[in-house]
């Protein structure tokens, strides 16, 4: 009788291969990379003045499919990046900008060969992701006079720089 090939997670040396859980961290919680690419699809999405829904809509999805892109809790698909870069006017690129050296070592590759850790809890810091510094773009956006918009724009810097005794000696 001829033995079936096993189907068993086993190198030829039989010892134990260690699989990625679909690219998610050992502790079962999203891959960092697949977090950033999800932030980078809601910041560009907000700084157009899109809906989650618009978005879905553009590109064949519930809006809840793209909560959970932006969250990280589902995996974007390179054919869905694409899609994702043409509705959102960007470079495919650009849903790997600004990933911190730390996030950038998390990928499933490395974590199944045992060369990344798992990432800490951090809380979000990065001022790009929080909804008041989107709305303050778009608002700033919105000024149609260059001059206008440049007054704006100098008038951020001053008052920011005003209780910075470095900036005013």
């Amino acid at each position: 009788m001829a033995r079936l090939a096993s189907n068993s997670p086993r190198s030829k040396s039989d010892a134990p291969v260690r699989r990625s859980g679909r690219g998610r961290t050992p502790s079962g919680k999203p891959n960092p990379i697949d977090v950033h690419v999800g932030g980078r699809v809601r910041l560009r999405r907000t700084l157009l003045g899109m809906s989650q829904e618009k978005l879905g809509e553009a590109i064949g999805l519930t809006f809840q499919q793209v909560q959970k892109y932006e969250r990280g809790a589902n995996r974007i698909g390179a054919s869905r990046l694409f899609d994702l870069s043409r509705v959102l006017d960007v470079p495919v690129s650009f849903f790997f900008d600004d990933m911190s050296e730390g996030t950038s070592q998390s990928s499933p590759r490395m974590m199944v060969a045992g060369l990344a850790e798992e990432p800490p809890v951090l809380a979000e810091s990065d001022p790009l992701t929080k909804r008041e510094t989107l709305e303050l773009v778009r608002a700033y956006y919105r000024i149609t006079d260059p001059q206008v918009r440049k007054r704006v724009f100098e008038l951020a810097k001053a008052l920011a720089n005003a209780g910075d005794p470095a900036e005013t000696a």
